[in-house]
């Protein structure tokens, strides 16, 4: 049972933290101060749920569109006529012709050019995590988050002019929208520090990073349907301005905290605050040398690492294999492609509800819930993928694996995606930028490497691509299983000042 301390207890305020008891390490449940009913319909908290959900929408829509796009950009003459294995599988002439209206101009890019391409985001993206995770625990994560997303939005519109001056141009935009996007989820995960109640934490976070899936099932179907229909470069126009008309809904709506938010009733803030108290820890220093010996802190980091791998393999390349080996055309191509993701958003919304409602109502302890559902989220993806890659040039099967093996990796989301929160809530935005940077890095070399291996676009060479994500996922399954936590680490809470009087 923890220990609640009073408001005239200052000397205390650090030293008992909402997860403080030794024991909760080894699997006690925890316990929260009860609190009078509060309503979850329009309640600030889900409102920002909500408008967190539009805003990573947009993160993933403006991050993803160039994997459709990019199929129509390449001139299929030239470089990519020499990488088409066109006999691996029949190509689907049964269907009806629909009529093709693009007048976007084409590029010569190689196959390694066009690697870089989709690599490039994440080499601005890396660099802004950390400072961005720093910011927001320091200056709050409404403006962070609602500009990184704006100049994301900007430099999309920008990107047809890009590509005209050439591919340099192109990267060198890409590398700046990461930088724009690279803010947003630990400016997100030091918000939620101040918003989610711990037993609505899981139902909370998952429902406002949904939104990431959501943007990937919506952008990936209809930036094919755009190309198909209209022309490439509508696609960065569309999804460009309704980045920045999000801005606008997220400045005026948005509070960093309830204590400033002006529509919040007093109950619901009373609520929030009450269950936080004693979990975050004021103008505590940041405790670098504890941060790198703790291994729950490492659990997080190769958990992030091994799923991001798989996801951004997926993410990036998945229209090229629906195109090169299934054979899909690009209207197709951009409902298969998003498939998986849908399964992926309806996983991850289910799964926090299902998360919460063991933590409170079963008793299970917050690290068993972490451990069980990264353990599904991460195997059973690598298991599917491999299978996938063994279908042959059955469409109807490899789309059920590859969708199976994204869907699953969807409960990842109450595992170690909000785990930051449970070992460390007053550096949840900071510790959210040191994981992701290293998960960033499959970003940069995945798609490289992908079509390194891919460049006669066989079904062996896909097989191995398929084999490298699933390896690594058993492997960051495995390590967070051993080494997780689901209790406050002391070094987040116990401060470094010096003892008064």
């Amino acid at each position: 049972m923890r220990r609640w301390t009073s408001d005239s207890e200052e000397e205390q305020e650090d030293e008992s933290p909402l997860l403080a008891e030794r024991g909760a390490a080894q699997g006690s449940i925890q316990q929260y101060p009860p609190a009078a009913k509060v309503p979850v319909c329009c309640s600030a908290r889900y409102n920002l749920a909500a408008l967190a959900l539009l805003g990573f929408f947009m993160v993933y829509a403006l991050r993803v569109n160039l994997s459709v796009a990019l199929v129509d950009m390449i001139n299929s003459t030239s470089h990519d006529q020499e990488n088409r294995s066109a006999n691996v599988c029949p190509d689907h002439t049964a269907r009806p012709a629909v009529p093709h209206n693009s007048t976007g101009r084409k590029y010569d890019w190689d196959s390694d050019t066009q690697g870089w391409i989709l690599g490039a985001f994440f080499y601005g993206y890396i660099l802004t995590q950390i400072p961005g995770g720093y910011l927001a625990g320091k200056i709050g994560g409404k403006l962070l988050l609602g500009f990184g997303i704006l100049c994301t939005a900007v430099f999309t519109l920008l990107t047809p002019l890009a590509a005209d001056l050439g591919a340099g141009y192109l990267i060198a935009v890409r590398a700046l929208e990461g930088l724009g996007e690279g803010v947003t989820f630990p400016a997100m995960h030091a918000m939620w520090s101040l918003w989610a109640p711990p037993l609505e934490r899981t139902r909370l976070l998952s429902l406002s990073y949904a939104g990431a899936q959501l943007g990937t099932v919506v952008s990936l179907p209809v930036s094919g349907i755009i190309c198909y229909y209209l022309d490439w470069v509508y696609v960065f126009y569309i999804f460009g301005t309704l980045g920045v008309l999000w801005f606008i809904l997220w400045y005026v709506l948005v509070s960093d905290n309830p204590q400033t938010h002006r529509t919040i009733s007093d109950t619901e803030k009373e609520y929030i605050l009450s269950t936080l108290k004693n979990e975050v820890s004021k103008g505590k220093e940041v405790p670098v040398c504890d941060m790198l010996k703790s291994l729950p802190l490492w659990a997080i980091i190769v958990a992030h690492f091994s799923y991001n791998w798989t996801f951004y393999t997926l993410l990036t390349l998945l229209p090229t294999y629906m195109k090169e080996i299934l054979r899909f055309n690009a209207q197709e191509n951009g409902f298969l492609s998003a498939l998986p993701y849908f399964g992926c958003w309806l996983c991850m919304v289910i799964s926090g509800y299902i998360a919460d409602f063991m933590r409170e109502r079963l008793l299970f302890s917050t690290v068993a819930v972490r451990k069980i559902f990264n353990t599904i989220g991460m195997i059973g993806p690598a298991a599917f993928l491999v299978a996938a890659g063994y279908t042959g040039c059955d469409y109807t099967v490899a789309v059920i694996f590859l969708t199976l093996s994204t869907t699953l990796g969807g409960m990842s989301i109450a595992g170690y995606s909000i785990n930051h929160l449970d070992i460390a809530p007053t550096f949840a935005g900071l510790l959210l930028g040191i994981t992701n940077s290293f998960a960033t890095i499959p970003g940069m070399v995945g798609p490289v490497i992908g079509k390194i291996l891919t460049h006669e676009n066989t079904v062996e060479q896909w097989q191995m691509v398929f084999y490298i994500s699933a390896a690594i996922n058993l492997f960051g399954a495995l390590f967070f299983a051993v080494f997780a936590s689901g209790t406050v680490q002391i070094w987040s809470v116990v401060t470094n000042k010096a003892p008064r009087g």
